[in-house]
This record gives structure tokens, sequence and C-alpha cells, in this order.
């Protein structure tokens, strides 16, 4: 019955945008939207990533606007101050200008920060008010290009191309609404997207999700795409030290102790497994985890107990761990990047239609 009411509410917000009852705020620069219709990892961070580097490199002046989800807000008597002496509303949070990166991943959330420390260059703000970060970025920083972190629900702000990402492992769980399942929007709205990206692929055709995919949307491109393993990163190192990264042939046979306070840690461990880790104690935390110092030492317990020779998490847990802590193991985390398997033309076409409008499909 949840499920039930939660689908009317959705359906009526995207009738009144659709009918002009609620109108969206164009704000006279290009949109890009990357997003999905489940709750849930999808992998949508190194997509944007990808998205947000390839149209920097091509002369875009690139802001990335996030919600910053399980980001600290700023305490109350900030917030009071700047209303009482002040008559507009708070600017968003810089978390990146393009050459620093001002905010850490509690403040920031932790994709936006993970973002903002791979992508010098590129502007990344936080603000649940999406049209309002956009405007700033556009009027602080002369951006020209805006990419919604998570937006495909976010509709005050039309995107230019919405990009639609597909977990193909599970891409529509039960295919109910939440609460009974974990669509955010029925699966009949892929008719929304630009392209459709397939994310942790394994490199064979799934026929039955291209066709219901396509029953959807016939229009839309699909863009197979997987997480790949690039190195390990030592933690606590400086990114140029000799000894900051280990190639990947570092886990083989290694005693290894994993955690990971992510949506999907089975993918991460899996990935430890198919680079010849030995898996001897694993722990997994709630996705966004933020880490006490108890759970260390307890790690650091287990991992003495097991006999574990390193311990190794995901790039986006390393972002929540202090950097003044003394790990008596080394502690490294897996840097994943997305690489295109198939509809690499449509990647490239995509790219260049923001980076130059005129351009026909």
């Amino acid at each position: 019955a949840i499920s039930w009411l939660f689908n009317g509410i959705v359906q009526a917000r995207l009738w009144l945008y659709r009918h002009r009852i609620f109108h969206d705020q164009p704000l006279g620069c290009l949109v890009v939207v990357v997003g999905n219709l489940t709750v849930g990892g999808t992998g949508k961070t190194p997509v944007v990533e990808k998205f947000a580097r390839a149209l920097r490199d091509r002369g875009r002046k690139v802001a990335i606007l996030s919600r910053g989800y399980k980001s600290k807000a700023p305490p109350f008597w900030k917030k009071w101050w700047f209303a009482l002496t002040h008559t507009e509303e708070p600017p968003p949070r810089i978390v990146s200008d393009g050459t620093r990166v001002l905010l850490d991943s509690e403040q920031a959330g932790d994709e936006p920060y993970m973002l903002a420390t791979n992508l010098p260059g590129v502007i990344v703000l936080v603000d649940k008010n999406r049209v309002k970060a956009g405007a700033y970025a556009i009027k602080k920083f002369g951006c020209d290009t805006l990419v919604l972190d998570d937006g495909f629900q976010y509709l005050p702000l039309k995107g230019r191309l919405n990009l639609l990402l597909v977990d193909k492992t599970n891409p529509f769980g039960n295919g109910h609404l939440l609460p009974r399942g974990i669509l955010r929007e029925p699966i009949k709205h892929l008719k929304r997207a630009s392209y459709v990206f397939l994310t942790k692929s394994n490199g064979q055709r799934d026929p039955e999700l291209e066709a219901l995919i396509k029953e959807h949307n016939p229009d839309a491109d699909l863009i197979e795409c997987a997480h790949r393993p690039q190195y390990l990163r030592r933690f606590g190192t400086e990114a140029h030290a000799p000894n900051a990264r280990e190639p990947l042939t570092f886990l083989k046979g290694k005693r290894v102790l994993a955690f990971s306070g992510i949506a999907t840690p089975e993918s991460f461990e899996k990935f430890l497994r198919d680079l010849g880790a030995l898996i001897v104690a694993r722990e997994r935390y709630l996705d966004h985890y933020r880490y006490a110092d108890e759970d260390f030492k307890e790690l650091m317990a287990m991992a003495k107990a097991e006999g574990a020779e390193c311990l190794v998490t995901t790039e986006k847990d390393a972002v929540r761990i202090p950097t003044n802590l003394t790990w008596p193991l080394p502690l490294f985390y897996l840097r994943l990047e997305i690489d295109i398997i198939s509809g690499a033309a449509d990647f490239d076409e995509a790219v260049s239609r923001i980076c130059f409008p005129e351009s026909k499909r």
C-alpha cells in the first residue's frame, strides 16, 4: 500500500512539471543530469568523474552540483547568524574551487569530496537547491556546463542530456517502488533518458534487459561499462611519494582484511579475490558509515588475530578515515575507474553534444 502511495506521489509530481504547473528554471548554460531509477550503488560516482573529466579536457568550464548526501550541515548558530545579517539565502558550500579542495569528506559528503580530489580544474558545489548552486557556479566561477550528480529526480533544473545508470547485476530489483522494492520511480520512466549506462558489466550481453530498456525508450543509446581496478593507493602517503602506489599484482597471495561501508560490499570483495587476495577476514559497515576510533582498534585486533598482512578498503571509505591514525599494518584503498566496454562512440558523441551543441546526432 505504501508503494502505491509513493508511486502516486511520484506520478503526480512528474505530471505537474510536464503540464507546466511547476516550472523548471533554465540557467542559460548546458546541463547534464546523471542519475538512476533505483536506490543503492549503481557505480554513479566513477561515471560522473569520467564524464566531467572528458568535458573539462574538451575545454568546458565544468561544475558538479551535488546535494551532499550524508554531509554534515553547518552548525545552527551559523545558519541563524547568516539569516540575521543577510537578506539572501546562504551560498552553496564550495567543496572545490577548481584549484583547491576546501572541505573534508564529513562537511562535503563522500562522493563530492572524492570528485573534488580527483578532478582538478572542476568546480564542486554542495547544496540541496541545485538551481541556486548552478546560478552560483555560473556567476562566481564562469561555468558553462553543469553536471547534476544524482539528479534524475531533480526536476527544477532540466538537463540537456539525461544519463541514466542501470546496475546490470540488479537492474530494477523486484520491479516495485519504495519501500517494497528499490525503485525510486517506475521502470517506464526510462523514457526520460538520453543515454543508458549499463554499469558493472561482465562483458556479456543481456538481450532481455536491453529489450526491456528499448521497449520503454527505443531512442536511447546503450553504453556498457565496467568498474576496473587500477592500482592500490597506500593510505596516508602523498600522491607522488615513491611508495604511494602498488600494482594490482601486489595482492596476489596476500592475506588481507577487507572492510567497507558501501552499498554493495560483495562487489568490492570480489575484485580483491579476482586479483588473487586471500580474504582472511572482512567487516561490512553501513553505507556512508562514519568510522570511530573503536572501529579501527577492532579492525587491527581482527587483522592480527587472522594473520593479515595488510588491510584494504574502498576509495569511498578512505576519505572517511582520519589521516592522523597510526596503522601497525599497511592500509590500502583500491582505485577503480570506469571502462567503456561497448558504446564508446556513443560516449564520445554525448561529450561532443555538450562541447559542441550545434552537432547533430
